[in-house]
């Protein structure tokens, strides 16, 4: 494929896009694992369930991808994907809460081939603190900010209860953390320069259960 990007701001692509952006990515990555070189738009739609002029959409904010009649090539698009999310560089992350979720996280395998590393963790639990979980010694929270400045961490994870999410995560602004994943079941309040993602299962689930019980599913 040769396709060209240009120059473009999140400000200026919706973000709605920019999330839908991994899920292609994750998709042609499966696909050029099972030897599959071109795609096309409408393939690509029925994988991910997305109109193909939608697909089309969200990728010309970026450039001209693909020829029309010919699809994409998967593994030139993989590597414009990547470079436009900046995933073509290593991302350092600190975790805060290390309960049944937070070891969980820490123990995960995939974050590191995506190119996110978990560099700290923290926790406010004295019991917790010095502890070894995959690898990483469980740091206390008074050392929160010099330890995210000394590493350079950009990205951070919440694990905390839903209590103490707020306070944590307004820490985390304070000593300079600009994107944050937070898996607390709480609204949570951020100013509008930071990146806020709230993932909540229960959520989904709930969401889930008007469709079953309206026999749409």
């Amino acid at each position: 494929m040769k396709g060209s990007v240009k120059d473009s701001t999140y400000t200026e692509v919706p973000e709605v896009v920019i999330i839908r952006l991994p899920q292609y990515l994750r998709t042609l990555t499966r696909l050029r694992n099972q030897g599959i070189d071109v795609v096309s738009s409408r393939q690509l739609g029925d994988l991910i369930q997305m109109t193909p002029a939608q697909i089309r959409k969200d990728l010309s904010y970026f450039g001209r991808f693909g020829k029309q009649g010919r699809g994409y090539t998967i593994s030139g698009l993989i590597k414009q994907l990547r470079t436009i999310l900046a995933l073509n560089e290593e991302w350092k992350v600190g975790l805060v809460g290390i309960g049944r979720l937070g070891r969980a996280i820490l123990s995960y395998p995939g974050f590191s081939s995506e190119g996110f590393k978990i560099v700290a963790a923290f926790d406010s639990e004295p019991s917790q603190v010095g502890q070894m979980v995959g690898g990483i010694m469980i740091q206390p929270m008074h050392k929160l900010a010099e330890i995210i400045s000394a590493e350079g961490i950009q990205i951070c994870i919440t694990a905390v209860p839903a209590d103490f999410a707020q306070s944590v995560i307004d820490e985390l602004i304070s000593s300079g953390v600009k994107s944050i994943v937070n898996y607390a079941p709480v609204g949570i309040q951020v100013p509008d320069d930071i990146k806020l993602r709230n993932i909540d299962p229960v959520i989904a689930l709930q969401s889930m259960t008007y469709y079953i019980k309206k026999g749409c599913v």
